[in-house]
């Protein structure tokens, strides 16, 4: 396997945006997943270009190693992209967390690192260990399972949080006193404090819109596209969805001049980025100077009720191959439940849209286990799977089951068996006959989401032993096996192999 340090030259020479900043206080921005993932980031970005644009501050960003066995295995350390230094040296490690699973990532590069992962270990150690700060979206929903491994948590939108926890690192010496501030302050969780009572998450100034990346690079998910985000948030509610109604009581839009000045000229490819892109009122007016100056484009979030001919033709001018929305739901009914205002009405435009336009695909993405549903709603969803592909050139079903999310008005809600996951995806594969591509997640791995979604910090330290054993999907079924589940929860959960067959190491 090649080495970090090569990996990390050839990288850093494709790069454009990189920044190499010295201050008072260094900080290690740490991704817990791969480069090509953290660098797909948009908010992992704008926090490297934020904290580097304080004086006081010199931030270097580290990421879960592509090979994390092969790391292990060789005892490479933790080091930073931009000058090489052990992540242990800092005496800051900042994370970004996106979601449930990505807390593995982060055993594995505090492991790497040599850093105690979990901070009381870090506070019986008898010297002075990195102050551990955890942030990301992950704040907007249940960051509580992340409480063992952090010293303070940023819950939220960091914008405005940054410069005031800059400042009190550089003027608060003692640890304690310091966490003690914090933790009175508004936007910042103190799990050793707060214990497992949360704070209310923080909304930016709209004045600090829009988020913009600072690094292009080539090898990402997204390969040199320059991201930025015309709308921050989202009005609509889903029930599902944790960001319903959220930031400042919903979708907060940024004007179309001021989205295209940010914009480099050399930026030849460019994502807009958001929960509901396509409700913002001036997007066509967006696309088209974008089109127009013979960019390339992308949008995270297509909603199939706001798609028009107007839209999708300049998708298609923009490079679109394949048209991407989601109906969430496998029925009318089950959408009307959850509140999605996206109807079949709405979605047999879409295919007939992607035909018309020359478009190649429809992928649709939708979830199974939503509560209430039943084998009806599956037989209604392969009826109209086969009416949509006559129509569309090709339709992809992109398939997740359901986990419930705190902060939503479906949280606490069970985790369908994965036994019966399984079966309705059997029955819609038989209904669809090959017709319809599928392509589900793993119901396994969803509902160990699901349980470090609904979880406090007894699942965020199971993360630990299932991680340390190996991070198989057995490993977290035995660590999670004597976790409590919500109180309101009855749903089921797989069975569980004796412990001692799996060689689980003791929790610290």
């Amino acid at each position: 396997m090649e080495r970090f340090r090569e990996i990390r030259a050839r990288r850093l020479a494709d790069e454009r945006g990189t920044l190499f900043s010295q201050g008072a206080l260094s900080v290690a921005l740490v991704y817990p997943s791969p480069y090509h993932v953290g660098m797909s980031s948009l908010g992992y970005q704008t926090v490297y270009r934020l904290l580097n644009g304080l004086p006081e501050v010199g931030a270097e960003r580290a990421f879960l190693p592509d090979d994390t066995v092969d790391a292990r295995r060789r005892r490479e350390p933790l080091l930073t992209y931009e000058t090489a230094r052990p992540v242990a040296d800092f005496p800051v490690i900042a994370f970004s967390l996106a979601y449930e699973l990505e807390l593995a990532g982060l055993v594995d590069c505090l492991d790497l690192a040599g850093v105690p992962a979990l901070a009381e270990e870090r506070r019986r150690g008898g010297r002075n260990f990195p102050l551990v700060v955890v942030g990301g979206p992950l704040t907007f929903s249940n960051p509580v399972p992340a409480g063992p491994y952090a010293d303070v948590m940023v819950l939220g939108e960091s914008e405005d949080l940054l410069e005031p926890l800059v400042s009190a690192i550089l003027e608060i010496d003692d640890r304690d006193a310091l966490l003690e501030f914090l933790a009175r302050r508004p936007g910042f969780y103190v799990p050793s404090i707060h214990g497992e009572s949360l704070p209310a998450v923080a909304a930016a100034d709209n004045r600090r819109l829009p988020a913009f990346s600072q690094v292009l690079t080539p090898h990402t998910e997204l390969s040199d596209m320059f991201l930025i985000e015309p709308e921050r948030g989202c009005h609509r509610g889903c029930t599902y969805c944790v960001m319903r109604r959220s930031t400042n009581g919903g979708m907060r839009t940024v004007a179309p001049e001021e989205v295209l000045s940010r914009i480099p000229d050399e930026a030849r490819r460019v994502g807009l980025v958001g929960a509901a892109v396509t409700d913002h009122p001036k997007l066509p007016v967006i696309l088209q100077a974008l089109v127009d100056s013979g960019r390339e484009i992308g949008i995270s979030s297509l909603r199939a009720d706001r798609l028009n001919d107007e839209i999708v033709g300049l998708l298609k001018r923009g490079g679109y191959r394949t048209l991407t929305t989601a109906s969430d739901g496998a029925s009318e009914r089950l959408r009307k439940d959850i509140q999605r205002k996206t109807s079949e009405k709405h979605l047999l435009r879409a295919a007939t849209l992607c035909r018309d336009h020359g478009l190649t695909q429809l992928k649709l993405y939708l979830m199974l286990g939503l509560p209430g549903e039943t084998m009806e709603d599956i037989d209604e969803l392969g009826r109209f799977c086969l009416e949509l592909g006559a129509i569309a050139p090709r339709l992809a079903l992109g398939i997740a089951p359901f986990v419930s999310k705190r902060n939503t008005p479906l949280d606490r809600q069970p985790f369908l068996d994965i036994a019966e996951i399984n079966a309705r995806l059997a029955r819609l594969r038989r209904l669809v006959a090959g017709r319809v591509e599928l392509r589900p997640t793993s119901a396994k791995w969803a509902w160990v989401e699901y349980r470090l979604a609904q979880g406090g910090f007894e699942a965020g330290r199971a993360a630990l032993r299932a991680t340390r054993t190996g991070g198989r999907f057995a490993d977290w079924r035995a660590a999670l096996a004597d976790v409590p589940l919500p109180v309101a929860d009855v749903g089921p959960s797989p069975p569980v192999a004796p412990r001692r067959s799996l060689g689980l190491i003791a929790s610290v």
